[in-house]
């Protein structure tokens, strides 16, 4: 048995055509879909205070990792059992959220002061565009889908 395309879109969003081969109409995208994604990287102790400040703008649902990295803070050296070892890569956490694109200002505030302690190693908020997004189970599109 051959495996159909998962979803056939066009960048600009005109109507997209569904696994089922239904043609739908991307409700609410002019021009290119209004969506953006907004990833974190943070403390792992702000974790909580983030996701409480999300909640309260009334965005539910986010992906959390667990990740390794360093920016200016390079990492720092710690003594054990006598012997000085170099940790280059300090444990962070990548939060990932799909949103409307009239919640990204809002959420980008939030983040930055749940997240924010004053000291270095704080970590970063990027912004990047979604083009487009399908939820499998209902193969709902665009912001329906998020």
């Amino acid at each position: 048995m051959r495996a159909r395309a998962a979803v056939g879109f066009q960048p600009v969003c005109i109507g997209l055509r569904s696994i089922t081969g239904r043609l739908q109409s991307a409700a609410g995208c002019q021009g290119y879909c209004d969506m953006k994604k907004l990833e974190a990287i943070i403390k792992p102790f702000k974790l909580e205070e983030v996701k409480e400040a999300l909640a309260e703008l009334g965005i539910e649902g986010m992906t959390v990792t667990e990740v390794k990295g360093f920016g200016r803070q390079k990492g720092h050296t710690e003594i054990y059992r006598g012997s000085e070892y170099t940790v280059d890569f300090l444990p962070k956490v990548k939060v990932e959220v799909v949103m409307a694109d009239d919640l990204i200002e809002k959420a980008v505030n939030v983040v930055v002061a749940a997240a924010k302690t004053g000291k270095i190693g704080d970590g970063k908020v990027f912004v990047l565009p979604v083009e487009h997004a399908v939820r499998i189970r209902t193969e709902e599109i665009g912001e329906k889908a998020v």
